[in-house]
């Protein structure tokens, strides 16, 4: 990699919102690869801008969090990066002993202090931020379906509170109205977040215009913290100061097909899953697994789910689903626990894709952030080219560095996707 050309570094919390933050860089205009975990030395990646180092540390212990996210820091600076963008997710899920605020203080203390510009909002995916509070849609965060999140039930809007909670620091705001007022009103409030003592600021934004106006501001600094509209902002910032030319033509060339079969593992319990699930049982053959045998017993559910696949896999693609109602999720983790039931799940879902893999499939689609990690680390992928959006936020991603040649992938996160998202991505797959 040539290093003077690495205009961004990105740390992500999770492999599904690493993979919305490469799409929506090469949207626009950066050439972006997207690693899993911290690079070897001798990984072999492509000339870019930006590169979007994806951790699984959203939903783990604070320090491990901290710790990997650190270790990404250092890669990120050693080749020169000026600007890191600390990637959560929009819907800001956390819990009050973190990861958002450890990490956020972590990072900020490696890159030298100063306030970090904070915000969740992607206008485009339906996330804005208003006087500090996050709204899903027309639906203020704990009002919205992300209050019954399986791992980080949200139950507070006001961002300025959640990250407070977690952070060593204090939390400003920086408004809708400052924000409005330009680029230099937003380094002025920052000014005076820094002058009071905060070492954060959250940012309001409810359209894209505004995603530009904070991304000028936050490449001022060292670190910001955000979502993928964050992201957007700092790319617009980056090539509208001609620091970045913008590329062309390179996403669709990702795609070029592969061959092989095709599979679809979904482990998401969201709304939005259910419904493209729900669709894909009128166009493929679906399994939905027995959560309650999978907990008793991984290893004969997986068995069932490969010999299903055996089956059916000669005549196209095949769906297997762990996916459940939040009721359903909900009597499960009071019996088993919330961890040891998200642990047990996603690993089996491993277990399955590897099992898909070893049969040929080269084309891949999963659903679910926790899950799209533990596959991705079962599957040994070092890094990520990222090619053609196929919904917002979701690329198709064709693997980098692996032996026994290219894979087609799609990392989809619980709630992105129209009902049609499966079909769709396959169909973008060859």
């Amino acid at each position: 990699m040539t290093q003077t050309t690495l205009a961004l570094g990105c740390i992500a919390d999770d492999y599904t919102g690493a993979s919305d933050l490469a799409n929506t860089l090469t949207r626009a205009g950066l050439r972006t690869v997207q690693t899993i975990g911290v690079p070897a030395d001798g990984l072999d990646l492509p000339e870019v801008d930006a590169v979007v180092v994806a951790l699984k540390s959203r939903s783990i212990a604070p320090d491990t969090a901290v710790a990997l996210s650190l270790d990404a820091q250092r890669w990120l600076a050693a080749r020169g990066v000026a600007h890191t963008l600390f990637k959560v997710c929009s819907t800001f899920d956390s819990t009050d002993q973190g990861n958002i605020g450890p990490v956020t203080d972590a990072l900020r203390a490696a890159c030298g202090g100063g306030p970090v510009l904070v915000t969740p909002a992607f206008p485009e995916t339906g996330r804005t931020v208003f006087m500090g509070h996050l709204f899903v849609g027309s639906q203020p965060l704990h009002e919205s379906p992300l209050k019954d999140h399986p791992l980080n039930p949200m139950r507070d809007s006001n961002l300025v509170r959640v990250l407070d909670r977690q952070s060593s620091g204090g939390v400003g705001l920086i408004d809708r109205l400052t924000v409005a007022q330009g680029v230099d009103a937003v380094r002025a409030r920052r000014d005076a977040v820094a002058a009071a003592g905060q070492g954060a600021a959250i940012v309001d934004a409810v359209a894209d215009a505004d995603l530009a106006i904070i991304g000028a501001a936050a490449l001022d600094g060292p670190l910001s913290t955000g979502a993928s509209g964050l992201g957007l902002g700092l790319a617009r910032a980056l090539v509208a100061s001609g620091r970045v030319t913008p590329a062309t033509g390179g996403a669709e060339a990702v795609a070029r097909p592969v061959g092989g079969p095709a599979a679809i593992v979904v482990g998401s319990c969201s709304k939005a899953t259910l419904e493209q699930l729900a669709a894909a049982e009128a166009l493929f053959p679906v399994l939905r697994l027995d959560t309650d045998a999978l907990l008793a017993d991984p290893s004969a559910e997986v068995a069932r789910a490969l010999a299903f696949a055996d089956a059916r896999l000669g005549a196209g693609p095949v769906v297997v689903a762990s996916s459940a109602t939040p009721d359903k999720v909900a009597a499960l983790q009071a019996r088993h626990g919330r961890a040891a039931v998200g642990h047990r799940i996603e690993q089996a879902l491993a277990d399955v894709a590897a099992g898909l893999t070893e049969r040929g499939v080269r084309r891949l689609v999963v659903a679910g952030g926790e899950t799209s990690g533990a596959v991705v680390d079962r599957l040994g992928i070092p890094a990520f080219l990222v090619g053609p959006e196929i919904a917002p936020g979701v690329p198709v991603l064709r693997t980098a560095g692996l032996p026994g040649g290219d894979r087609l992938m799609a990392l989809k996160s619980g709630n992105f996707g129209g009902p049609d998202f499966f079909a769709k991505a396959l169909a973008m797959m060859g």
